[in-house]
């Protein structure tokens, strides 16, 4: 029977008895050595920056989601991080106080469904380079077709990449096109305090170039998987030497 995913391989896929070498057969190697082996390839490495990508997007993106930020009055003794970094404002009294946090809390809830969002892609970017590298110490040489399906939702990553980059990018220019953020920003404005006008800050802007990078890293990925694929093929029709 031929061998499962390389054509051509035929019965070279296993060893005969009496010591002799056929092609196919698997060398037999400690599990460890195989982890070291598959670990310096580039297909590797590439997951790995994957994985350390998705690590990133989590972690900026869980700052739009993180607080509602802004105002927070002295009475109710607030954050401990607002008072550190000096987020406490003492230039609110009575209602202009009451009206900031309003704003404050609608604003961060505007924003929260689109954290939440981009915080799944990135735990789902992350899950899944994981289970590569765990099942590509082995798999792919018994099942050399696993490369191939690996290559295709590599590339179903990178493209499904570029509309959630848009999704995340127009749902924030929204946000901060509302008329919520537009009264906010005047309102703090209007007691001379800097850093909320409404455009994309710089955790946001880090989510789209994190996003970028993890596109071009997946299609890389892609590119190695064939290239790992006719490479196992080759292996496989090569006789073991003992």
């Amino acid at each position: 029977m031929a061998e499962r995913g390389c054509p051509g391989a035929g019965r070279r896929g296993r060893a005969v008895a009496g010591g002799r070498a056929v092609a196919g057969a698997a060398p037999e190697e400690p599990l460890e050595r195989r982890r070291c082996r598959y670990l310096r390839t580039g297909r590797a490495c590439c997951q790995m920056v994957e994985v350390l990508l998705a690590v990133l997007v989590l972690v900026f993106s869980s700052v739009s989601g993180g607080s509602a930020g802004g105002y927070t009055g002295l009475p109710a003794l607030g954050d401990i991080y607002y008072y550190h970094y000096g987020g406490a404002y003492s230039g609110f009294s009575g209602a202009d106080g009451e009206r900031a946090q309003q704003l404050d809390q609608r604003f961060y809830l505007l924003k929260l469904p689109i954290a939440r969002a981009a915080m799944a892609v990135g735990g789902c970017l992350l899950v899944f380079p994981c289970i590569l590298i765990l099942v590509g110490l082995q798999v792919p040489w018994h099942f050399p077709a696993w490369l191939l399906i690996e290559c295709a939702l590599d590339i179903a990553i990178a493209v499904g990449t570029v509309p959630a980059l848009y999704y995340f990018f127009h749902s924030m220019v929204g946000v901060y096109n509302s008329s919520v953020c537009k009264e906010r920003e005047q309102l703090y404005q209007s007691k001379g305090y800097q850093g909320f006008s409404c455009s994309l800050h710089g955790a946001e802007v880090a989510v789209g170039l994190l996003g970028c990078m993890a596109t071009v890293a997946y299609l890389l990925s892609a590119v190695l998987a064939v290239r790992g694929y006719r490479a196992v093929c080759q292996q496989k029709q090569k006789p073991v030497q003992f």
